[in-house]
């Protein structure tokens, strides 16, 4: 079932994110929050333990900073991830950021064609920006209270490698972003252990356990008491899966799946685009890889008992795909794409229920 099918207008008129204006323009123009009549959703729901009113989330990428994080808390999200930040700053990349690309079905190649419009999925190329911590401190602590009870603020962080450094460092740099995000008041973090348009090893982390189980160690110490995330990218061998949750599940509450498969964009003209190097291919091109990878895992955390929670993303665009996450185990949803393309998703996805 494909977004097509999904309830909600595109052009519904809530503000989008320009995919042709650059980040900091985008950074400096975010929305206001709307006064939307949001339905309500029933049951009771938890994100790591934590009472929220949905499990209908927003991933870190959509929400720049706390003027964009509010407007989507407007419009009907309750877990909201606030974009990756460092413990220095960071520009984002150049134009295109989004580059909309053609797919028309099936597993996606490793090497794909620009598209002229928008049809559900595309390339993301940002590098993980990030404003330097006075300034993002400042603003997770002013956005956290303009936020309603039932909302979850987590913040997503990032090491920024530096030459010679060890994989200690590494952590120590994670669990210092960490701190800082907690003093300044999330409720939670999600340790971005992926990113498919770098190559770094922050980049690759989750694709290295023993690395992995490292850092996650040093960020459970640095936060005993707060709920802590992973976000990884795609991983089809079971092995390396199961070598994953066993060495995190003591430190993390939960992984967060999947970043983006990565891939290089060909332009008309028959170059490659971004120097040749791949990109994260993130939307509806994804979906049905972020579907497989959770049953992987929600089959591996029940044959070995682990206490780890699961948390979609990656791909999803419609109520269907809610009911779909959590028949595979999760506890929650994130939204990026199809939230970035429709505001309005989580209003629709909460009218028709899931």
């Amino acid at each position: 079932m494909g977004w097509g099918s999904f309830s909600g207008d595109v052009d519904s008129g809530f503000a989008k994110y320009d995919i042709t204006q650059d980040y900091a323009w985008n950074y400096e123009n975010a929305p206001e929050p709307v006064g939307a009549a949001v339905p309500s959703v029933d049951g009771e729901w938890l994100y790591c333990g934590v009472p929220v009113d949905s499990p209908l989330g927003i991933a870190a990428g959509p929400l720049l900073n706390g003027k964009w994080l509010l407007y989507y808390a407007s419009l009907g999200f309750d877990v909201l991830t606030y974009k990756t930040v460092r413990s220095c700053e960071r520009r984002s990349y150049g134009l295109p950021n989004l580059q909309p690309i053609a797919w028309e079905g099936g597993v996606v190649p490793a090497e794909l064609s620009v598209a002229s419009v928008m049809n559900g999925s595309w390339a993301v190329s940002f590098g993980m920006p990030s404003k330097p911590p006075s300034f993002w401190r400042d603003d997770v602590t002013a956005t956290r209270s303009r936020l309603a009870k039932g909302k979850f603020l987590c913040v997503s962080v990032v090491a920024t490698a530096q030459d010679g450094w060890s994989i200690d460092d590494l952590a120590a740099d994670y669990a210092q972003c960490a701190r800082w995000a907690v003093e300044s008041g999330a409720d939670g973090v999600e340790a971005n252990f992926s990113c498919p348009n770098v190559s770094s090893v922050d980049g690759q982390l989750f694709l290295n356990p023993t690395d992995a189980g490292i850092v996650a160690a040093q960020l459970r110490e640095a936060l005993p008491d707060t709920p802590l995330l992973l976000k990884v990218g795609h991983i089809n061998n079971r092995e390396t899966a199961h070598a994953l949750v066993e060495v995190v599940a003591p430190s993390a509450d939960a992984l967060v799946m999947v970043n983006g498969l990565s891939a290089k964009v060909r332009q008309r003209n028959t170059e490659l685009l971004f120097e040749g190097q791949c990109r994260g291919i993130a939307g509806e091109a994804i979906r049905e890889t972020t579907l497989e990878q959770l049953a992987l895992f929600d089959g591996l955390i029940r044959e070995f008992g682990v206490d780890v929670r699961l948390v979609g993303v990656g791909g999803l665009g419609q109520a269907a795909d809610v009911r779909a996450c959590l028949d595979r185990g999760c506890e929650a949803v994130q939204f990026a794409t199809a939230a970035m393309l429709n505001p309005g998703l989580g209003l629709a996805i909460r009218r028709e229920g899931f």
